[in-house]
């Protein structure tokens, strides 16, 4: 299997000051950001690399003789965004994202199926927690059709560049559990989108992520190891659902999610939390997981993505690297295969 990194932890240095930090985990893989939520920091030539041989070439060239290689490319957004400066924009980042791959000798990108509003001329996205009333399947049938008709058409090109879209089931999306994957394919017919098991929003969601990949099989393109701690005594106040989130204000340190939404600030005693691999699930949990997804590809790529607000940027990746390593170990991986750049 290919271990590695998804490397938005990293935007705060140099690609290769990023990659040094990677070998220096006994990784060797690195998902690069090309879009989306955020900007591809490490691929300032991603212009040039798409019409330029010697460009590409030039960017290649970074990786050699570092242990690390590309593993994938990440341009999580919302591409069906009723608002065009956030919805068409994080579409086209899908675009480029999957010429860029085949330019670079990748075939995964992972991405987010999207979310649109509820209605035709809606302007603010729509997420049906709970279609109990016919009204929200009214609102899940109109998302469907717009979903259905983007991700058809990006499937066709993903075929033709001969890439795989990996899509992050991730809530506040249009697909975000096993039932959504395969209606997705049913109505599309898709043979290039399929799943990046990330196993931190399946943990919170109360589902298996074991469970899932095996049965999802080979929809399973991607994965990212990524820990879940559900604080119990929190969560039973609250809920998984919790919608205590602070709105940032401007003068505030805060993420851009597009045009003009941004992130909010988390819960102080959340129900739950993004954590270090381990500080939700033990070692041997995440060597079931990579077990299960070597069951389904051999060649797997794994990154990690930190997100425990708890630890330092190095500090994270340094606790969640010795977890993953030892998963590996348990399950006969002695050692990461070498990611081709």
């Amino acid at each position: 299997m290919k271990l590695g990194v998804y490397n938005a932890i990293l935007h705060d240095r140099s690609l290769p000051e990023a990659l040094k930090v990677i070998a220096d985990l006994g990784l060797t893989g690195i998902e690069i950001n090309t879009g989306g939520f955020l900007p591809a920091v490490h691929v300032p030539t991603f212009d040039e690399i798409l019409v330029s041989d010697a460009a590409r070439d030039d960017y290649l060239g970074i990786f050699e003789g570092t242990g690390v290689g590309i593993a994938g490319l990440n341009c999580n957004g919302n591409p069906l965004h009723p608002k065009a400066e956030i919805g068409q924009r994080h579409a086209e980042d899908i675009r480029r994202s999957i010429r860029l791959a085949e330019r670079l000798g990748q075939d995964r990108v992972v991405t987010m199926s999207g979310l649109p509003g509820g209605e035709p001329g809606a302007t603010v996205t729509n997420w049906v927690v709970n279609a109990w009333n016919s009204a929200a399947l009214d609102v899940l049938d109109y998302q469907w059709g717009i979903a259905a008709e983007f991700w058809r058409e990006t499937d066709r090109l993903a075929a033709d560049h001969g890439v795989k879209v990996a899509l992050e089931l991730h809530p506040q999306n249009v697909v975000f559990n096993t039932a959504d994957v395969y209606r997705l394919v049913e109505l599309t017919g898709a043979t290039h989108v399929g799943v990046e098991l990330d196993a931190s929003h399946l943990f919170w969601q109360q589902m298996d992520p074991v469970a899932v990949v095996r049965e999802l099989g080979p929809l399973v393109f991607h994965a990212a190891a990524k820990d879940v701690r559900v604080n119990p005594e929190n969560a039973k106040l609250y809920g998984v659902l919790d919608n205590r989130f602070r709105r940032l204000s401007p003068d505030e340190n805060r993420t851009n999610l597009g045009g003009d939404e941004w992130a909010n600030e988390w819960p102080k005693d959340s129900a739950w939390d993004f954590v270090a691999l381990g500080r939700g699930h033990d070692a041997a949990y995440w060597a079931d997981f990579l077990r299960a997804l070597r069951d389904v590809d051999p060649d797997m790529m794994v990154n990690i993505e930190h997100e425990d607000v708890s630890l330092g940027r190095i500090e994270g990746l340094e606790v969640a690297a010795g977890v993953l390593l030892k998963a590996a170990r348990m399950i006969g991986e002695d050692a990461p295969a070498a990611a081709q750049a």
